[in-house]
């Protein structure tokens, strides 16, 4: 029996990369195993995957040396960065360079790099529709993940790029989440006009990553843009409404006025939100939801994640 093919998973803990780790452990006769990848395997996260079957080993996304380590042996590799746990653009390219560094020198064979559009190819830092952010972002989380493709390529380091969608998890971890409006109603708030917006169960981001990997040297210098559904603001209060049982409404507000809100990360949002309304058709066209069927035939929609998750939505 041929050996596995070993698939090291940056972020195993995490959102994007647990749920591809959790796809290669159901599929036992895949002919791949998982490598969870993460700062501190004692944690108690990384042992529930060591008991499920996953090897865990530490690397430090800030240290090449560490995940040069963490890969060797193995046949591919997913990398994801997570940029609300610093807040910074630039740390995101230095990590995203450290893992195509260490992957050119672990000679893998595949690489998946979680990536987002620049939206400076659509605003450029002249374009006063949208604030200019940190001297030179008009949506840092996503302009510094699209800028560090570069680093893959420069390094002829086999690579898919793969572009992510809204996690409807956000309803649950991310606050947002329909809110009272005050008259018995629930409020639903977006800066998304009438606009349709990709959106995912984040458990099938790992399982669409690992079909990528199936499917194998095809997708290889391919941009591939994953999405469960695309629905507008209305759409999704609708469904809310069914699946909570209460009256949802969205509440359509402007981008600026999100920005304003000033929680962490406010304006990086509302600018997000905005290019997902400006650029409808460019940031949908590159999200085929028949084409993420391709890779996860179990992908759930939006009414399906509800019935599953809907009563783990705060509604406070």
């Amino acid at each position: 029996m041929a050996a596995k093919k070993i698939i090291a998973v940056v972020g195993a803990t995490g959102t994007q990369g647990g749920g591809l780790v959790q796809a290669i452990l159901k599929d036992s006769g895949g002919g791949f195993a998982a490598r969870a990848i993460t700062r501190d395997p004692a944690s108690a996260k990384a042992q529930a995957l060591a008991h499920n079957g996953a090897q865990v080993v530490a690397a430090d996304l800030d240290d090449e040396a560490s995940l040069a380590r963490a890969l060797a042996g193995a046949q591919g590799a997913y990398f994801v960065t997570n940029f609300w746990e610093h807040f910074s653009p630039e740390k995101e390219q230095a990590q995203a360079r450290n893992m195509a560094t260490a992957a050119k020198q672990a000679g893998l064979e595949h690489v998946i790099w979680s990536t987002l559009e620049d939206t400076r190819r659509w605003v450029p830092l002249a374009d006063e529709r949208m604030p200019t952010l940190m001297g030179k972002y008009k949506v840092p989380h996503f302009d510094a993940k699209g800028e560090a493709d570069a680093y893959f390529r420069d390094a002829g380091v086999p690579t898919t790029f793969l572009l992510t969608s809204f996690y409807w998890d956000n309803l649950i971890h991310f606050g947002m989440g329909p809110k009272p409006a005050g008259d018995g109603r629930l409020a639903f708030t977006l800066p998304t006009g009438e606009a349709k917006m990709p959106g995912i169960a984040a458990e099938d981001i790992g399982k669409c990553a690992y079909g990528i990997f199936r499917k194998g040297a095809p997708t290889v210098g391919k941009t591939i843009g994953i999405a469960g559904e695309h629905l507008s603001g209305a759409q999704m209060a609708a469904a809310l409404s069914k699946a909570l049982g209460r009256e949802v409404v969205f509440n359509a507000v402007t981008p600026a006025q999100y920005r304003a809100f000033g929680f962490p990360g406010a304006e990086d949002l509302g600018n997000m939100f905005q290019f997902y309304r400006d650029f409808e058709r460019d940031f949908c066209a590159a999200r085929s939801v028949e084409a993420s069927r391709q890779f996860n035939p179990q992908l759930q929609s939006f009414s399906d994640w509800l019935a599953r998750n809907a009563q783990r939505i705060p509604l406070a």
